[in-house]
């Protein structure tokens, strides 16, 4: 199960996110899950939306750089140690973790992955029955 995350370059200066989030929260698109890496001089805006065929028209009809990357997005418990044993079973496969990020709502965790060989680890991480989410189950959080 993949979801499609988008990447959005942004000059770092104040207000670039914010003009992002407007146009997209006008559009109607909802942000599930977002993060930013930055440096002196740009930004990448990482996100999920609820609906990204939408969202990539509007960015681009404003001229900004987006691209479509696939993530993978598993849910554990929202418990110490958790996280270590999902990246056990990673490691132990010998997958490498690009990046991921990670948000909780409650007794549960949800963590965006983004390895270097998505079948494999979608493999992996079911053989381990780890549950994998779509992207719908993450529009009902």
């Amino acid at each position: 199960m993949l979801i499609k995350q988008l990447s959005i370059f942004l000059e770092n200066k104040r207000g670039r996110f914010t003009e992002v989030a407007k146009l997209l929260g006008d559009a109607g698109i909802n942000l599930t899950a977002f993060t930013v890496a930055e440096n002196s001089d740009f930004g990448i805006l990482r996100l999920i939306v609820s609906d990204d065929e939408k969202a990539i028209d509007i960015l681009k009809e404003q001229r900004y750089a987006v691209s479509v990357t696939d993530v993978v997005c598993l849910r554990c418990p929202n418990v110490p140690g958790s996280l270590a044993k999902v990246m056990d079973i990673i490691t132990n496969a010998e997958i490498f973790v690009e990046y991921m990020y990670a948000f909780s709502q409650g007794d549960d965790a949800n963590i965006v992955i983004r390895p270097d060989n998505l079948e494999r680890c979608v493999e992996v991480l079911k053989s381990n029955k780890l549950i994998l989410l779509a992207a719908s189950d993450l529009y009902k959080l």
